[in-house]
């Protein structure tokens, strides 16, 4: 009898023995799966914001040029004078706008050869490295457009309200297009600021969620 239980027993033990083997080795398929589908996500919503990384770009590429090309064009002359004798406003007549050109125009280059960056976020939305250099001068951009927008807006305020204080005239009355051309300018430089700083947000929580 007791030769008989124990043989029972180990035949019972070899075939819970096997049984758990059989639960471990179909278990295993499952969890490297779900790995797999969360390693996937993670990259679709990567690349999602490198996408929408690369398309904000375009539009801080259009607003700086628009802001640089539209201030660096502005000029008007009263049709009142002769030509020996007249009244002209230039945009170069004010170290505000010309500092607003300049910053405009870096601006744009700079957002010109960022795009590559941007397309390799895109196809490698893992990458690191380069998402870190783009967030350190996309947040010297942010400064940089602001102190230039902010410098032209305070020029094209007095220009259409005047100071009297400092018996500074208002002149948008008389060069009504050369205040609406800068006004613009000033405006499209603000909204490119403003990209930037989107920029700046999407790029940290990015490089966040990589940690």
């Amino acid at each position: 009898m007791d030769s008989k239980s124990t043989s029972y027993e180990t035949a019972i033990n070899m075939s819970e023995t096997e049984s758990i083997k059989q639960k471990s080795s179909s278990a295993a398929p499952i969890i490297a799966t779900t790995k797999t589908i969360s390693h996937n996500q993670k990259g679709g919503w990567r690349r999602g914001v490198s996408i929408f990384d690369f398309i904000l770009r375009l539009c801080a590429l259009v607003t700086t040029l628009a802001a640089a090309t539209t201030m660096g064009t502005t000029e008007e002359t009263l049709p009142l004078f002769t030509q020996f004798f007249q009244f002209q406003a230039s945009y170069d007549d004010l170290p505000a706008f010309s500092y607003f050109v300049v910053a405009n125009a870096i601006a744009s280059a700079y957002v010109v050869l960022s795009l590559p960056f941007s397309i390799v976020c895109i196809v490698r939305p893992h990458l690191v490295g380069a998402k870190l250099v783009l967030l350190i001068l996309d947040t010297v951009m942010v400064a940089f457009t602001t102190a230039a927008a902010s410098a032209a807006a305070a020029i094209v305020y007095l220009a259409h309200n005047g100071n009297s204080t400092t018996q500074w005239v208002a002149i948008c009355q008389q060069f009504g297009d050369f205040c609406q051309r800068v006004s613009g300018a000033v405006v499209a430089s603000f909204i490119a600021a403003f990209i930037f700083i989107i920029l700046v947000v999407f790029s940290a929580v990015t490089l966040r969620r990589h940690n």
